[in-house]
């Protein structure tokens, strides 16, 4: 199978981001995740193998396990960047590396127990509702530190940082004003009443607006369906 698609496509998404890191000043690593929704076993894997890409994101549990049982996965990362309900959460507790989608209680509490189960700590990023949209899961800004706060109860959970899906933008520019407030409210929040030392990764733009997300100081974009246009 001729995968050259794939190699162009990844050669611009990673050029554009080395581009934006140099217009944004910035020195500190971005890492490309790989949302792999609409990708074969054999795309992923040479995506691994071949292209030297080493993060994933899955949005889907089945899906996630199908890809596992597929393909030779060994050394490569997998994150769950989808919407997570509970009930699904011992499926996935020892086969991702982070969680970008924790948007309640109720999820914690499930990740917390299964983890404990596997004597792990399981890596969270919270979910914010950046455009307080009805239609999308995420905690609400204004709630969003009296959330991370209550995670403290939870041993078996590390809060890494935040993730955010910005409301879809007509024109690129527009992006910002979300992924600006996005950054400027976690940092807020982490520095101030979280006390941790280290700094909040921030998982924030995807194929249409990671440029503008460089831009406003995410360290991690998730690009999906561009890397597979043939």
């Amino acid at each position: 199978m001729d995968f050259e698609y794939i190699d162009r496509n990844l050669a611009d998404v990673r050029e554009k981001i080395n581009a934006a890191c140099v217009a944004a000043g910035r020195e500190d690593p971005v890492t490309m995740l790989a949302a792999v929704k609409y990708a074969q076993p054999e795309e992923i894997e040479y995506l691994y193998r071949k292209a030297g890409v080493r993060v994933v994101g899955e949005n889907r549990v089945q899906q996630l396990l199908e890809h596992i049982e597929a393909i030779d996965c060994e050394g490569l990362e997998f994150h769950f960047i989808g919407t997570l309900q509970s009930n699904k959460v011992k499926y996935i507790i020892d086969k991702v590396s982070m969680i970008h989608s924790l948007d309640s209680e109720k999820l914690a509490a499930e990740i917390n127990k299964q983890a404990a189960k596997r004597g792990i700590i399981m890596d969270v990023l919270v979910e914010i509702n950046s455009g307080a949209e009805e239609s999308k899961s995420g905690i609400l800004p204004s709630e969003l530190e009296s959330f991370c706060l209550s995670l403290e109860k939870y041993p078996n959970i590390r809060l890494r940082g935040f993730m955010t899906m910005a409301p879809k933008c007509d024109k690129k520019e527009d992006y910002l004003k979300y992924f600006q407030q996005t950054y400027a409210h976690s940092l807020d929040i982490w520095t101030k009443k979280l006390h941790n030392i280290s700094k909040p990764v921030i998982s924030m733009g995807m194929s249409e607006s990671f440029e503008e997300a460089i831009a406003c100081g995410a360290d991690i974009v998730r690009i999906g369906r561009r890397l597979f246009v043939k």
